[in-house]
């Protein structure tokens, strides 16, 4: 008999559904409880290589550009360079600006000439590894378009070849 005088077998069906429900409802609560405490084991996402960086342009002292507002063509003698470069796209695979291309008339000699400016589209394109640079990739060539008058001689529409490759190193 417990406290009250009443045999505990002595429950009637009601007491022991009031019970079991009790006690289904408790473990239910209990187990959602536990469930919310562990963490989730969730799948390691899949690791993925970081996208290659843009490309560069290399200037002619062979450092590294991104978008250069300037940028010199000529680097033996200066007397051409491109300036006031507004860059639209600089991608993967090509780089788009526009700008200003001022080129020496080298009139009467270039010493003495005068720098007329050229209004143009600049196009970079042609990525390629550069060599002792590791997941470096240089633009390989520049396309001018100019949009009003081209320098004389050169067609309106050009292509260069920016990667000039050193000579071989002789052995001995």
């Amino acid at each position: 008999m417990d406290v009250s005088g009443h045999s505990r077998n002595a429950r009637g069906p009601r007491a022991r559904t009031r019970t079991r429900t009790r006690t289904g409802i408790l473990l239910s609560a209990a187990a959602a409880l536990a469930a919310a405490a562990i963490p989730v084991c969730a799948p390691h996402p899949t690791a993925t290589a970081a996208p290659a960086p843009d490309p560069v342009v290399v200037d002619c002292f062979s450092k590294p550009q991104i978008r250069p507002e300037e940028y010199l063509l000529a680097c033996g003698d200066g007397n051409n360079r491109l300036v006031d470069l507004t860059w639209n796209t600089w991608g993967p695979h090509t780089a788009t600006a526009t700008g200003t291309d001022l080129v020496n008339d080298c009139r009467p000699y270039c010493a003495a000439g005068r720098f007329r400016p050229y209004p143009v589209t600049v196009t970079l394109s042609h990525p390629q590894p550069w060599p002792d640079h590791p997941g470096t990739q240089r633009f390989s060539t520049i396309r001018l378009l100019y949009t009003d008058t081209a320098p004389s001689p050169v067609p309106k529409d050009v292509t260069y070849k920016l990667v000039y490759e050193p000579p071989p190193t002789p052995t001995p």
